[in-house]
């Protein structure tokens, strides 16, 4: 998935899992884009297992970005889907963990998937 912004997101699709790799700034041109791709995989049918969203490409994130992986935290947690952020670092570990974002998405479930 390519867009207009500098925005990069792959989807990679493993039996019941979703990888979503993200790579350049999250600020508010392109989190539409995060959005859009995120909810597309929260409405799909069969719905997946886990998603896991890669970060390790991204070295900025503004508060619209973090508000887009809330929503689809909260719509993944109703569907009773497991959404966790992986290759978080740098400045955007430390507004994560600032903001205290960085625990909503740390779970048990997030681990089990990751390894």
């Amino acid at each position: 998935m390519t867009s207009t912004s500098s925005l990069e997101i792959t989807v990679e699709n493993s039996g019941m899992n979703v990888r979503v790799r993200v790579s350049g700034r999250i600020n508010v041109d392109s989190s539409p884009d995060l959005r859009d791709c995120l909810l597309a995989i929260l409405s799909a049918e069969p719905l997946p297992r886990a998603i896991t969203v890669d970060l390790a490409g991204v070295p900025y994130i503004e508060t619209s970005g973090i508000a887009t992986l809330i929503e689809a935290l909260r719509i993944a947690r109703h569907r009773q889907t497991t959404l966790c952020l992986q290759g978080i670092s740098g400045s955007v570990l430390r507004l994560f963990e600032v903001t205290g974002v960085l625990a909503l998405f740390e779970s048990s479930d997030c681990k089990k998937q990751v390894s």
